[in-house]
């Protein structure tokens, strides 16, 4: 059986339009025989992964934030066939990267990417990430999203969003840092404090251009002690990842553990879900 899974809340509510789209490029009919439509929403994916077969093929329609819960759900499971991805969300940064530093032939098949991934500790849960964390300006850009979606909002511009925040809303905490169980280190005026496990966050933001989500430690990024024109006149260069050349504001540190408290509770986002009023968190690979 081909199966084809969708989350339908996804690309604003365009998720199911781009499974069928799916069906549409394969050149078969959505009520093919041997082909199967299934709405992640709702779905005990772990359960339900104990009915499939090595000889079945899995077509995954998916934006970072599904992606990023199928492979919390997946951790300790085994996927006997091929889950090939498909683009199906709004920012799809996962891809992006996979597919620039890891070209291959035809879809992505997931499998291998979804294992061994990092971990993340914050507000006493422990989950694991694909592509990084977002803590600071990115986090209440995702915050102040939400609640437009919630308000029926269907279009998010987040460069604007994040431009906006910058010079009006954003109060710049202090953050104290721990790499690698070595000395506490503090930096002033914190406007983001960034995890990697990939290159990309936020729709297409290089956060981590050096970043190897192969490999086995993390990068981390905090942007530090600028003004807001400074700051805002920078922030376009995250985009192509020469921020990184600014090193007067951008500090880069590889690490295997990081550890993070900011002075005032902020947002913070994990491959775009939001965890809100966040004081300090720790990662490892």
């Amino acid at each position: 059986m081909n199966y084809v899974l969708f989350n339908h809340l996804s690309n604003n509510g365009g998720g199911e339009a781009r499974a069928d789209a799916l069906f549409t490029s394969l050149g078969v009919k959505t009520d093919d025989a041997d082909y199967k439509k299934i709405d992640l929403v709702g779905l005990d994916i772990a359960e339900w992964m104990k009915g499939v077969t090595s000889e079945d093929l899995i077509y995954l329609v998916s934006g970072d934030g599904t992606l990023n819960r199928i492979a919390n759900d997946l951790y300790d499971t085994e996927v006997p066939c091929p889950m090939l991805l498909i683009s199906g969300g709004t920012g799809n940064d996962f891809l992006k990267d996979i597919v620039e530093n890891y070209p291959s032939e035809g879809y992505t098949d997931v499998r291998e990417y979804i294992k061994g991934l990092p971990t993340i500790k914050v507000n006493g849960k422990e989950c694991h990430f694909l592509n990084g964390i977002g803590y600071g300006i990115d986090g209440m850009c995702c915050e102040v999203a939400d609640k437009k979606k919630a308000e029926g909002k269907e279009k998010i511009d987040y460069t604007a969003l994040t431009i906006n925040l910058l010079m009006f809303h954003y109060k710049c905490p202090t953050a104290t840092v721990t790499i690698d169980d070595g000395e506490e280190k503090v930096y002033e005026k914190t406007w983001l404090a960034s995890t990697m496990n990939g290159r990309y966050y936020g729709g297409g933001m290089k956060v981590a251009p050096e970043q190897d989500r192969k490999g086995d430690g993390l990068t981390f990024v905090i942007w530090h002690g600028s003004g807001k024109v400074a700051t805002l006149a920078a922030f376009p260069s995250i985009f192509k990842g020469e921020h990184v050349k600014k090193t007067k504001m951008i500090t880069v540190i590889p690490a295997k553990k990081v550890k993070v408290k900011f002075d005032i509770p902020t947002a913070m986002q994990i491959d775009g879900d939001t965890v809100l009023n966040v004081s300090e968190y720790e990662a490892w690979k």
